[in-house]
């Protein structure tokens, strides 16, 4: 009998669903986002009005620098934390700050909050700035870059790209994440919205892998141009948004001389051998003592005839005269085929004293008087 109801209320449950279906047919879309104007409602008392069962706290130590901020605006941390029904206590011997419920403690949340504002504090984020976290819409986000980037030179230079100049990289990032951004030391603090967070962090760890903050807020100011639009909320923007690709830089010098690593094999290298065994393999340990030396003599004296032969050469080769170079240039004789002509050299000649200084000329041409030429025309005019 319950296993036949058990059937009938699955068959139902099966039938309803299908009709559901066929009758209101709803685009995921719709169900995913969210209606503009609308908020979460905010914890109050009356949800839970017998408060917390245990008492929970956490602590967090603070930098020596940043005792003499903590002592001014103690007081204000205080009052911000007594709305929400959480004690904090200062110890500036030991150097940490602390956050517990009490009694009067209605949010099971607020202590996670009170922690990230300490948290924040000591993080050299302002006060004024920390106590937004109290809000229900506020979230915060502590980035470790300390450890992404090997080189401490090459850090600082990446952290003060993501600063930029005069802190306008900084500012840009904020105003398009609306997120407050406090850059200190090995860490990076980040306080606004969820979606602001979540670019941020992005941004920051995409900074220590040497990718430059503009590329990111270029996309981001895109992006916040296209989410004004209605009609391309529910399309992909990857066609608008740009792509950027790396340069291929320049391939790295090989050195000339290669130092081959060899195959590594976990067996050790085989042992050398000793005289012993050398003489073993040529036959030479079974001999006579008086042959051994024998034949070691023999070597001896083979190689001294090739090294006398080597330095005899050596001496040698000073006593070979070199080559002489010839002193005159061989010239090429003139032709003797054709026939002086006897008749050209005498002009060359005659043209050759006429050129030289002081020799009388060969046909002299009688002076024509200018003043003759003059006279006889006025006569001809008398």
């Amino acid at each position: 009998m319950a296993s036949s109801k058990r059937g009938d209320c699955v068959s139902e449950t099966q039938t309803g669903k299908k009709v559901k279906k066929t009758k209101h047919q709803v685009d995921e879309s719709d169900l995913l986002t969210v209606p503009d104007g609308w908020k979460e409602a905010s914890f109050t008392k009356d949800d839970n009005p017998r408060g917390l069962l245990e008492e929970s706290s956490f602590a967090t130590l603070f930098p020596k620098y940043r005792e003499a901020y903590l002592k001014e605006c103690w007081p204000l941390v205080e009052k911000a934390l007594s709305d929400v029904n959480i004690k904090a206590t200062l110890d500036l011997i030991e150097g940490s700050i602390s956050v517990c419920t009490t009694k009067k403690t209605y949010d099971p949340y607020a202590i996670v909050r009170a922690r990230d504002l300490i948290k924040l504090l000591a993080r050299s984020v302002p006060f004024e700035q920390a106590v937004r976290i109290l809000q229900d819409d506020m979230a915060c986000d502590i980035i470790k870059v300390g450890t992404l980037v090997r080189n401490r030179e090459r850090f600082v230079k990446r952290r003060q790209r993501l600063i930029g100049p005069k802190g306008s990289t900084l500012k840009a990032l904020e105003l398009l994440t609306n997120c407050y951004v406090m850059v200190q030391g090995n860490t990076v603090s980040a306080l606004g919205p969820f979606n602001g967070l979540k670019e941020v962090r992005k941004v920051v760890m995409d900074t220590m892998k040497n990718i430059h903050p503009i590329y990111n807020i270029k996309t981001l100011m895109i992006k916040q141009e296209l989410s004004k639009d209605p009609d391309l909320r529910m399309q992909s923007w990857e066609r608008f948004l740009p792509k950027f690709r790396h340069k291929n830089l320049a391939k790295r010098r090989e050195p000339k001389k290669k130092s081959l690593k060899k195959e590594y094999t976990p067996f050790p290298p085989p042992q050398p051998e000793s005289t012993v065994d050398k003489e073993l393999a040529t036959g030479e340990f079974f001999l006579h003592e008086s042959v051994k030396k024998r034949k070691k003599m023999e070597e001896i004296k083979v190689k001294q005839a090739e090294a006398l032969t080597k330095k005899q050469e050596e001496r040698n080769k000073a006593f070979i005269p070199p080559k002489e170079k010839p002193l005159m240039k061989k010239t090429n004789k003139a032709p003797t085929e054709h026939k002086l002509d006897i008749e050209a050299i005498k002009e060359k000649v005659k043209r050759a004293k006429t050129k030289r200084l002081g020799a009388p000329p060969v046909n002299p041409t009688p002076p024509i008087s200018t003043t003759n030429g003059k006279k006889k025309k006025n006569k001809n005019k008398g």
